[in-house]
């Protein structure tokens, strides 16, 4: 039973392994909420942002999800503006800087809405779009370089002057809107390509400016509240970090996610199975080995000892007036308070083999058992009754 216990307690070690992701996940505080980071990015993700997928609801703010992409770049995605690049965050500032990814931020400044983000600009300044000819503004103007081509010069300006001069007499007025800029400074009188840069919002909710000031944890003051409060525990530490942040990086797009599943199906699982399977045979061989050792490599003068050493046993024209019975198939002994074990090699008997019984006790025990017992004993191995020379003949069945 040795080996049992001993499956049972690697099963349940291993179940435990499993779980234990599952069980910190449920059971999250902002003490284990795991502190991740994407492979092309040098900057945390923690609260109130969260990039670890399946992560628990209590370790990330409405609205602040990240991910990773399968180059390893910090993503956020805005419901009516699409996806854009992390560039960095400052999180004392409550500051997230974004980038384009196709390099034109210009072409998704002209759509770009925030609602239903718990984001804002920090100012808007009024922008002119206009669409001249190439051969026109060459050399003259600064373009748009992202979109304007060899025919059309695409220019942006905050000067309604420089409107009045060129539209509509040389170039044609696209549109003029609000454009968010980190600061009223960015406005100028001429034509602008730095509308190209990088786009900085802010937050306001949740308010961890404090916590981060102190170098404390922020996170949910509890699992029913979106209120927020400061934690004793370091700013973008967990226990389970470094843990969660190396599945997150492999589970965060589609091919990591196939690769996680190839390598625990063609590695973990069949190691496991095999383990086991490893481990029963072993014991289901070792018991077989075991009693035929008992039975075929039985021999009586080594293991039979006399009970009392002043009494000798019997000889052999006693013993061979005992009669032997061949077991058939369905091994049924011919007497007695008998099972279908011999008590002596503790064997079970089998279809054709001898067993010998003794009248007196009406006890059967394989033949070449029970004789070399005889020989040394005069009683029976069973009851320790000393059997008669006198007895009757049994009948073969």
């Amino acid at each position: 039973m040795d080996i049992f216990n001993f499956l049972q307690s690697l099963f349940l070690l291993l179940l435990l392994l499993l779980l234990f992701p599952l069980i910190s996940a449920v059971n999250s505080t902002p003490s284990n909420c795991p502190t991740s980071i994407c492979f092309n990015s040098n900057f945390t993700i923690r609260f109130p942002f969260q990039a670890v997928p399946g992560a628990s609801p209590n370790c990330v703010y409405p609205g602040f999800n990240l991910s990773c992409d399968s180059q390893g770049n910090t993503v956020i995605r805005f419901p009516y503006s699409g996806e854009f690049f992390v560039r960095s965050i400052d999180y004392r500032a409550q500051e997230i800087q974004l980038y384009d990814p196709s390099n034109c931020l210009p072409r998704r400044l002209l759509d770009f809405n925030l609602s239903g983000t718990p984001f804002r600009v920090a100012y808007h300044i009024n922008y002119t779009f206009m669409l001249c000819p190439t051969a026109f503004t060459q050399s003259r103007f600064t373009a748009v370089p992202c979109l304007s081509d060899s025919t059309n010069t695409t220019l942006a300006t905050s000067s309604n002057t420089l409107v009045e001069f060129l539209a509509p007499k040389h170039c044609k007025v696209l549109v003029t809107m609000p454009i968010p800029v980190s600061s009223p400074t960015q406005s100028d009188s001429g034509f602008t390509s730095g509308l190209n840069g990088d786009l900085q919002l802010y937050w306001d909710v949740p308010n961890c400016e404090d916590c981060e000031a102190q170098g404390v944890m922020c996170g949910f003051e509890n699992n029913t509240s979106q209120q927020v409060m400061c934690f004793d525990s370091p700013a973008g530490t967990g226990n389970y970090a470094p843990l969660l942040t190396f599945i997150s990086l492999l589970t965060d797009t589609a091919d990591h996610l196939r690769l996680l599943k190839m390598i625990s199906l063609t590695v973990a699982i069949p190691t496991i199975v095999c383990a086991f399977c490893t481990a029963c045979i072993c014991l289901i061989h070792g018991r077989q080995s075991h009693g035929m050792a008992r039975q075929q490599n039985f021999d009586p003068t080594v293991t039979l000892q006399p009970s009392d050493t002043s009494i000798s046993g019997l000889d052999q024209s006693s013993i061979e007036s005992y009669t032997k019975v061949v077991l058939g198939e369905s091994r049924r002994l011919p007497m007695g308070p008998n099972d279908g074990t011999c008590p002596i090699c503790l064997s079970d008997y089998r279809a054709e083999e001898v067993v010998r019984c003794i009248p007196e006790c009406q006890h059967c025990f394989h033949a070449g058992c029970i004789d070399a017992w005889l020989r040394l004993n005069n009683s029976c191995p069973v009851c320790r009754n000393s059997p008669s020379l006198a007895h009757g003949v049994l009948q073969p069945v």
